[in-house]
């Protein structure tokens, strides 16, 4: 999470008090659709800049002010920080024909409330999100929009094409089932977890093994399809995040680590070996005192272990990194050398010896769990807050603590742009940017989305430029700092 950890909340029992019902009616959704899809398959709104995108005009997608007694109530347009790149009420895809959408509705294959955004990611011109296969009527879980937008609501364009997605009823296991999240290298390369899970809200059916895709996106082919092995898959296994350990100059030579949040584990991937092994520590595991979230009138329990994931900056592809890492139930940051996630054979063999190098750094307070982290080229660390509606920031220089930790919205006193941040980038332009996905997951999973408002979001802000003037700015920050004041110095030998 926040992937769908609500599948194994129902497994476990854990009671889910919903103190908000929003009753809006679906019945004519796909109608509305249908009524405003072009049949030509192309979508030729005017584009529109990022930063003047406006809530209230009417578009061919029908969005319009937000509802003043929806939940999030009104939504602040004016934001220092973040601009809004993308926002939907209900999302769309670009079928290649308006026939084939149509078929898709009555075949309920395309079932507009039942689909999410998740995952997002950035490269030159486009912009990637996945919607995995929670419920049914999602007809693909990874796709694209370009860049700059075209529009504000635009349809999902499947990638690379229709024909890499799998049907979940009749599934072909070498295609994509349901992808959770992807990393951008600095290979050029999109790597994707796919779950291989589908329908998880009804009845979870595990039709697939979870495996690993990337793609050159050069050339849009494939160019890495791992499954994982039966051992390092357990029971309620659920692999959501993935982050790529790869040098520019060394692009054959990639690890992935890719978090299981629910059996408290990270599966390390060898592109060269083309190999896997399972790592685990008891920092991994959910802190109970986490696992109890109140948002929109909601109050739910999350026993998610680990899931955010970044890694420090390395300068040469044998210099030792840093990977930083958080349970999503949890206000605890932790670090770990990627020297020893690398070396297989010391898992599962030294586990118990290892123990204690996962080593914790500093926290965020009360109601500060994250979902996803990325760190940019000043060493800043970008963060999520799920429970606070925000992005926080730290300078991976200085220690981890209260002082050195900010928030962006907080401080402006904009606490409705973003609800409910997902999942967070950074990007690899020659000036970075940060993006951010919000979706409102915990009314989809116990409440009722308002399809009269604004419910998903993609958020863009310079790296830069956001972390000005506050406790992040490194060029206000001298480099006498030791490395060992933050982290141990076995990180560093």
């Amino acid at each position: 999470m926040p992937c769908s950890s609500f599948v194994k909340r129902r497994r476990r029992s854990t009671a889910v008090a919903v103190t908000v019902t929003i009753v809006v009616s679906l019945a004519c959704l796909n109608c509305v659709l249908a009524g405003t899809y072009r049949s030509s398959g192309i979508y030729s709104a005017p584009a529109l800049p990022p930063q003047e995108i406006e809530y209230g005009g009417a578009t061919a997608y029908g969005y319009g002010a937000p509802d003043a007694q929806s939940v999030g109530a009104p939504i602040t347009r004016k934001s220092q920080a973040f601009q809004i790149v993308n926002q939907w009420k209900y999302l769309d895809f670009e079928y290649p024909t308006f026939g084939q959408r149509q078929k898709a509705i009555a075949n309920r294959e395309f079932i507009a409330e039942n689909n999410l955004p998740l995952g997002v990611d950035f490269y030159k011109d486009r912009i990637f999100i996945t919607t995995p296969r929670w419920k049914d009527g999602v007809p693909a879980s990874f796709g694209w929009l370009p860049y700059p937008p075209q529009e504000e609501s635009p349809p999902i364009r499947p990638y690379p094409n229709w024909e890499a997605h799998g049907d979940p009823y009749n599934p072909d296991c070498s295609k994509l089932i349901s992808v959770y999240r992807t990393q951008i290298d600095d290979c050029g390369r999109i790597w994707l977890i796919d779950s291989g899970i589908v329908n998880a809200t009804v009845s979870l059916s595990q039709v697939c093994p979870p495996k690993i895709v990337a793609f050159d996106l050069r050339t849009n082919q494939k160019v890495v399809q791992y499954q994982f092995p039966a051992d390092q898959v357990k029971q309620d296994s659920l692999h959501s995040n993935i982050i790529v350990d790869v040098h520019r100059n060394r692009c054959d030579d990639a690890h992935a680590y890719v978090t299981d949040v629910w059996r408290f584990g990270i599966v390390v991937y060898s592109l060269k070996k083309n190999r896997s092994w399972r790592v685990t520590n008891y920092n991994f595991s959910p802190d109970p005192v986490a696992s109890d979230f109140n948002v929109f009138g909601l109050n739910f329990q999350w026993l998610d272990g680990v899931f955010g994931m970044s890694l420090s900056l390395a300068k040469t592809p044998d210099e030792e990194r840093i990977l930083y890492f958080h349970p999503m139930a949890s206000f605890k940051e932790f670090v770990v050398s990627n020297a020893l996630l690398k070396d297989e054979s010391l898992w599962p063999a030294k586990a118990q010896d290892l123990a204690k190098y996962f080593l914790p750094i500093g926290e965020r307070g009360i109601n500060g769990q994250s979902s996803t982290s990325g760190i940019d080229r000043n060493g800043v660390m970008f963060f999520t807050q799920v429970h606070r509606d925000d992005v926080g920031c730290w300078n991976t220089k200085k220690p981890y603590d209260a002082t050195n930790l900010h928030r962006f919205l907080e401080a402006e006193g904009n606490s409705t742009l973003i609800q409910f941040p997902n999942d967070l980038k950074v990007d690899h332009e020659p000036k970075q940017s940060v993006w951010v996905i919000s979706n409102r997951l915990p009314v989809y999973l116990y409440s009722q989305l308002n399809y009269e408002d604004i419910n998903f979001r993609i958020l863009k802000a310079d790296a830069d430029t956001l972390v000005q003037g506050t406790v992040c700015d490194t060029r206000n920050y001298g480099h006498h700092h030791h490395r060992h004041e933050l982290v141990p110095e076995y990180l560093f030998h």
